[in-house]
């Protein structure tokens, strides 16, 4: 991911920049392409960037305590759910094992 420093005299971007520090925003271009806009520091996600950013990356992600209920939640239903073998779930769909590179 890169980051892009806007100039201060791009009036325009800096109006949509404000904007997107009150509330989370959508932009679209003329062509229709739509982007979401967000400040860093309010964004729900979880990124795993470059390799080198995998350490800071997974901290963020253990401090996240809404994304670590997530997974909590996650694995208690699926230790109480049926589990199929992979080999069947392939087989079901017709799919082949990926070769190993």
């Amino acid at each position: 991911m890169r980051t892009v420093t806007v100039s201060s005299r791009s009036k325009a971007l800096n109006e949509i920049l404000k904007l997107a520090q009150k509330a989370d925003l959508i932009v679209q271009a003329a062509d229709g392409a739509r982007f979401f806009l967000t400040r860093v520091g309010n964004a729900q996600t979880f990124y795993i960037g470059s390799d080198d950013d995998f350490d800071v990356e997974i901290a963020a992600a253990r401090k996240n305590k809404r994304f670590m209920k997530f997974l909590d939640e996650r694995t208690k239903k699926s230790k109480n759910s049926k589990r199929y073998p992979i080999a069947e779930v392939r087989k079901q769909h017709g799919l082949t094992a990926k070769p190993k590179e």
